[in-house]
């Protein structure tokens, strides 16, 4: 991996006039030297000094972090985390091997606390703490509170206590907190991109990406809530009126992955809250920081206490704390995104309590390549697919299927694309493939490439372990049925590919698994096209596309990938009741015919 960092001859200094205070009022005026140039000065206070300071340099030259000098009287890092994030906003690179307050400009941002009924600070009894990695790195990024059962039992008191409240809240009232929460997600990207990376290890540019798609299920239900409508129905006779109306299920819980640490909160909660439901969240135990900053967001927001609960557990802890979530009754909803094992265990747990369960599990995604298929285009889809997130996505292309007149072809117009990515720490310039996520995760893609390889496939490129938790992108031709990389989800940058002879087999062989979350199709054929995305057993079909996620489509899968939508109109419903109403009229009016 190389690093990202580049040198330059010019180079910032920062002259404190005076002591650096602590109270966020006392403004602290600094001059701001260019490569021995003054450029100005500027007035610093803790809650604002990093705007102006960003405008004042931002005009002065392209800041990256070899650029960033000292501060001068004493070390301020408030300035210097303002500096940090300045530099990766201009193109450089933030420090792998520091703290996540230290990369970030607002370090408020950053919290080592849960976060319930509105504050920060809630931990677990005994004062237990877990620490949080930097899969890249290994860099210990800071350490969150170790939460059981117990502990965690104050974020439902407060969820529950502030459902009556917030159901009554008119919908217009509710979709101008969310928008206000969309506002600071956007304002903040860069930091969130930071805290995202650095926890998940996807690439900056990426994480960028998913911020502004984690903000659009905010932008989408703050408008969305007050679309939520009953109807009137036509009474089959003169005395009795019938209809129905919609109303909000309860407090939610939810339970969500790492390798989406913004989106999967937002698309589960701004949904919920929009429809008038409090929630409780359990991120995973490799990114809680990502979730405790949306929290910060929702707080600034000025979303009312009780609405919006983080807490955290380790991996230990956390099915004791599943259990409770799924267990307790005053929690009316659960949803879940991760494997299918756990969704199977949460969905059982549920029962006991009838509760209602959105799941969205594991994937094994085919991506079919048909006869007639733009290769360029389909290429291009795979890449966007398979690669992003080191194929660390639940929809990523599994398994390559390819028509065998196009086999060779399709494999030459994908091996320069799959060698241009460049392996390295998400916060590097240029990096396009991060780390996987822990070592067990390498482990999985090593073994599939060479049980493929016992079997008789063929590695095209790549197919090796490197430092630390990365593995090299890798595709792998002549792959035939039975092998482990055809038959499990990979969660790596593997792409296997087969071929196939008619559109009946490629149709079997992609059924084949239990699995039915998302497929691929690339063809010309308008008719076979759609005879292909009628047939193919998955919730969602990307046809001459390799990114089909939106905030206004309905996400979810059939079979053993789950149950309900999340997104669009279809991921409010799970958050509401149709309750029906008869009205009856009284005695029936002279001369009509009363009621069977």
């Amino acid at each position: 991996m190389r690093s990202a960092l580049g040198k330059s001859s010019a180079f910032v200094v920062l002259f404190a006039s005076q002591s650096l205070g602590t109270s966020p009022a006392t403004p602290q005026r600094l001059s701001v030297a260019v490569g021995g140039r003054s450029a100005g000065f500027v007035s610093l206070g803790m809650s604002h000094g990093r705007a102006a300071l960003a405008t004042l340099v931002r005009r002065s030259l392209p800041l990256t972090r070899d650029r960033v000098g000292s501060i001068c009287s004493r070390p301020c890092p408030v300035v210097m985390s303002g500096i940090r994030s300045l530099a990766v906003a201009s193109g450089g690179t933030a420090p792998t091997d520091q703290p996540l307050q230290a990369r970030v400009s607002r370090a408020e941002l950053v919290q080592e606390t849960a976060f319930v009924n509105g504050k920060f600070g809630a931990g677990s009894a005994s004062g237990k703490t877990f620490e949080v990695l930097d899969p890249a790195s290994g860099a210990v990024l800071g350490r969150v509170p170790d939460m059981d059962a117990a502990a965690s039992g104050a974020a439902i008191d407060a969820a529950t206590a502030a459902f009556s409240a917030w159901r009554s809240v008119p919908a217009k009232e509710k979709g101008v907190v969310l928008r206000r929460w969309y506002d600071l997600i956007i304002a903040n990207t860069d930091d969130l991109a930071i805290i995202m990376t650095s926890e998940c290890g996807k690439p900056l540019a990426e994480s960028k990406g998913e911020v502004a798609y984690a903000a659009s299920f905010v932008d989408f239900f703050a408008e969305e809530a007050r679309r939520i409508e009953g109807s009137i129905m036509t009474p089959p006779g003169a005395t009795k009126r019938v209809l129905t109306m919609r109303q909000a299920v309860g407090p939610a819980a939810f339970i969500t992955p790492w390798n989406f640490p913004a989106a999967m909160i937002t698309r589960k909660a701004a949904p919920a809250l929009a429809a008038g439901c409090p929630v409780v969240a359990l991120p995973a135990p490799t990114t809680p920081f990502t979730a405790l900053a949306l929290a910060q967001l929702a707080k600034e927001a000025g979303l009312p206490d009780g609405l919006f609960n983080v807490i955290t557990s380790s991996s230990s802890l956390t099915p004791e704390v599943g259990r409770l979530l799924s267990s307790d009754p005053r929690i009316k909803k659960l949803s879940f995104t991760g494997s299918t094992a756990v969704g199977k265990l949460l969905m059982a747990q549920c029962a006991t309590t009838v509760k209602r369960v959105s799941l969205e599990l594991g994937g094994n995604a085919p991506f079919i390549v048909m006869q007639d298929a733009d290769l360029d285009a389909a290429a291009a889809g795979l890449m966007a697919s398979k690669f992003r997130n080191a194929g660390q996505t639940c929809v990523c292309a599994n398994r390559v299927m390819v028509h065998e007149s196009v086999y060779d072809a399709f494999i030459d117009k994908l091996l320069p694309l799959v060698q241009a990515l460049k392996v390295g720490h998400g916060l590097e310039s240029g990096v396009t493939i991060g780390p996987l996520i822990s070592k067990a995760a390498v482990d999985k893609v090593a073994r599939q490439v060479e049980d493929a390889k016992a079997k008789g496939a063929r590695v095209i490129c790549g197919g090796n372990r490197l430092q630390g938790n990365f593995f090299e992108p890798t595709i792998l031709a002549d792959v035939s049925r039975g092998m482990e990389c055809m038959e499990e989800e990979t969660f790596g940058p593997l792409a296997p590919i087969i071929s196939f002879k008619t559109e009946a087999e490629a149709l079997q062989m992609a059924n084949d698994t239990p699995a039915g979350l998302a497929a691929y199709l690339f063809s010309k054929d308008l008719g076979r096209a759609w005879r292909m995305a009628e047939g193919l057993e998955y919730g969602m079909v990307g046809v001459n596309e390799g990114i089909i996620s939106s905030d206004i489509a309905p996400f979810g899968g059939v079979k053993e990938s789950g149950l309900g939508r999340e997104g669009s109109k279809w991921g409010l419903d799970e958050y509401l009741e149709t309750k029906y109403v008869c009205l009856g009229l009284g005695n029936p009016i002279d001369g009509l015919p009363s009621m069977p």
